[in-house]
């Protein structure tokens, strides 16, 4: 006989991810909250060799990272859902202008994201709880790509970013880790295939081998989550114009030619975050720093940290800056 829990739990799976659709998520899938025990020994491994550099906040809570159930007691579903923040203007190629990374130029994420997760969470609530969870946007001990993955949402690629068949990679992810039991969605396979775009491309060979990223090699961690006021030499020279984080790996990507256009007005590019000469970032002072950064991912470089980066880049000039 069928198991009316089983249909029940199938038909409430497919209506928490219409109403995610509704409130302009991309995608949406569903896996069993439990410990993640393949991961974990890749997680410790990653870590024991350093190759976190200075985000020793990684270290702490290793046990609530790969285990959902120690963040919301009685979990059982890890809802993720994407969000597109690819946003429809093109990249100049000007080196004399300050690159800052795609997912930087609009609205701070975190709030985005968060704002349509509580929506979704209270909605669930309302019509299929009570329910008890949380929901997580980047901020906490939670490992949204593999849980994005095991959802069936897409695999994580050579790069470590998360790519989907319909999306590509251009999104940013969030989870609610419930204690409603549903429907789980099955992982896809991998569809990277023999292509290492992305280990070619990385000026620093920060991919030091397939699926793993030493962030001491990484541009993105040197000008976001470093806080010296030094940047190694022997790195400098491949950061290019970069200022705040790195597109590389994605841009060559060839999942990407299905990327889709963001629908979160929030996201589309604040004035002057694509189009600034570093002579004119550079005459940032502080009070046009958080002018300029307020509501933005940019305030996760620091003041001190976007100048440094700015002189770094300023560096790998060879040509004389426009004023």
């Amino acid at each position: 006989m069928p198991d009316p829990g089983e249909s029940r739990r199938v038909r409430t799976a497919r209506a928490i991810k219409a109403e995610a659709l509704r409130l302009g998520f991309e995608a949406c899938g569903i896996a069993r909250a439990e410990r993640l025990e393949e991961e974990e020994q890749r997680l410790e491994t990653w870590l024991l060799e350093g190759r976190h550099a200075s985000m020793s906040y990684m270290e702490r809570h290793f046990e609530k990272r790969v285990d959902p159930t120690l963040l919301v007691p009685g979990a059982r579903s890890v809802v993720s859902v994407l969000r597109s923040y690819y946003q429809p203007v093109s990249v100049s190629e000007d080196e004399a202008l300050g690159r800052v990374s795609r997912y930087a130029w609009g609205d701070d994420y975190h709030r985005v994201l968060k704002r349509d997760l509580y929506a979704l969470y209270h909605w669930i609530d309302e019509h299929h709880g009570p329910i008890a969870g949380r929901a997580f946007v980047d901020s906490a001990p939670v490992m949204d790509k593999v849980w994005a993955a095991r959802s069936g949402l897409g695999w994580i690629g050579k790069h470590t970013n998360l790519i989907s068949r319909q999306l590509g990679s251009w999104f940013f992810i969030g989870e609610l880790i419930i204690d409603l039991p549903l429907a789980y969605d099955e992982p896809v396979r991998d569809y990277c295939g023999s292509c290492t775009r992305c280990i070619d491309a990385c000026p620093t060979d920060a991919i030091y081998r397939p699926y793993v990223v030493d962030s001491n090699r990484c541009i993105a961690y040197w000008t976001i989550e470093h806080r010296g006021d030094t940047i190694p030499e022997d790195l400098q020279a491949d950061f290019g114009s970069w200022i705040f984080g790195c597109d590389i790996c994605q841009e060559v990507c060839p999942w990407n030619k299905f990327r889709r256009a963001t629908t979160e007005p929030g996201f589309l590019p604040r004035p002057g975050v694509t189009d600034t000469p570093l002579a004119r970032w550079a005459e940032l002072d502080l009070k046009a720093y958080r002018k300029r950064s307020k509501g933005s991912a940019l305030r996760r470089a620091r003041f001190e940290g976007l100048q440094r980066n700015v002189r770094v880049a300023r560096g790998n000039r060879t040509e004389q800056e426009p004023n």
